[in-house]
């Protein structure tokens, strides 16, 4: 009975189309995640975070506090266009829910708060909880993740509810990640009447795209993927303009200096005579990696674990989140306590039902023992 109360309240929260820029599907999730926190009798706040984006929402039980025990932080946004939920309604079979978003984050968002509503009232009196809930996550928080550190700087730990992995693996570690825009300027002409007197943009750009596969590093761990290319108007014009999206993952943070270096070097030497390139960063996601004070928590975690019947493991993953930010605070934070869940960003996303009220359980318990 309980799953089903659980199930039946995570449905409106799915079934919304809220993409990082449906900003108005972003701003239904707030308005009634903002409620549930009300309900329960915490100061609440929805957050102008610029027009770019929709709200975010801060939630405490101690409004007057000046440090909070624990912040626990979800997001959102997805990032599934408007017409998905049309498409694919939240929907379950004998051992799994579907839906956009089920596992990346709407289940982790409901879990934060199923695991306070869980709290022994003493526990919630005694313990400065906050919660923070940010609309823009999935584009490399870039409008929130300031917000979020103003809270995070205040907290002793931070825990993110973003899903456990599929073999239950909570998260330790996460790459970091920076996002550029390549912007080519080169002269337009006719292909065929006087091609000589064209710069073609995308010549450069498909020069840089093989230079760029060169800078990563298998021994370090880090990976460029240009993920997206445009340019040219028709076959027949010599484009004046192309443009590049590149995606960068790294595990130490040297390397994010190393390869902004590397990008703006190759702007000073065109490949194709008169064709400049314009080097922007779009975000930034610093690596997370555990210190001494979060292998501390890691190992209180681990304890409450066993005492919930649930064997604590770790994982270093390849994918941001919230958690990168709070971590380059120096504020220990831990990932994963939501319900176990895969196959983020596609159709096939999906949180496993038997995981969903024991890990409530035991981010509960994570939080009555801090």
């Amino acid at each position: 009975m309980q799953l089903n109360q659980y199930l039946d309240e995570l449905r409106p929260l799915v079934d919304v189309d809220c993409g990082t820029q449906t900003t108005e599907g972003v701003a239904l999730i707030a308005e009634r995640m903002e409620k549930k926190y009300r309900d329960l009798g915490w100061h609440t706040e929805i957050v102008d975070l610029g027009k770019e984006v929709g709200p975010g929402v801060f939630a405490t039980n101690k409004p007057g506090a000046t440090q909070f025990d624990v912040l626990l932080i979800g997001h959102m946004d997805t990032v599934f266009p408007p017409g998905t939920v049309a498409e694919r309604p939240m929907s379950t079979d004998e051992t799994r829910l579907y839906g956009p978003g089920a596992a990346d984050m709407k289940s982790g968002l409901l879990n934060i708060l199923w695991a306070i509503r869980a709290l022994d009232s003493k526990d919630e009196q005694r313990l400065s909880i906050a919660v923070a809930m940010n609309p823009d996550e999935e584009t490399g928080s870039v409008y929130s993740h300031k917000w979020l550190g103003e809270y995070a700087k205040k907290s002793r730990y931070v825990l993110v509810a973003e899903a456990a992995r599929a073999d239950g693996s909570l998260v330790k570690a996460r790459k970091g990640m920076v996002r550029y825009c390549v912007d080519f300027h080169g002269r337009a002409a006719h292909a065929g009447n006087a091609p000589e007197k064209g710069r073609s943009a995308i010549t450069e750009l498909a020069n840089w795209v093989l230079a760029i596969n060169q800078l990563g590093s298998s021994e370090l761990g880090t990976t460029l993927n240009v993920g997206v290319i445009k340019g040219g108007d028709a076959a027949n014009i010599v484009p004046d303009k192309a443009q590049a999206i590149i995606d960068v993952r790294f595990w130490d943070n040297d390397e994010y200096h190393r390869i902004g270096k590397a990008m703006q070097d190759m702007t000073k030497k065109a490949y194709v005579a008169d064709v400049t390139a314009t080097v922007s960063e779009m975000a930034h996601t610093p690596a997370m990696s555990p210190t001494a004070e979060t292998e501390k928590l890691m190992a209180l975690v681990e304890r409450c674990g066993e005492q919930e019947g649930i064997h604590i493991n770790w994982l270093a993953v390849g994918g941001g989140s919230d958690a990168n930010h709070t971590a380059a605070l120096g504020v220990p934070s831990l990932d994963g306590f939501g319900a176990i869940g895969a196959d983020f960003h596609s159709p096939a996303e999906y949180v496993e039902l038997d995981s969903i009220l024991p890990r409530i359980k035991l981010l509960s318990r994570v939080i009555s023992s801090l």
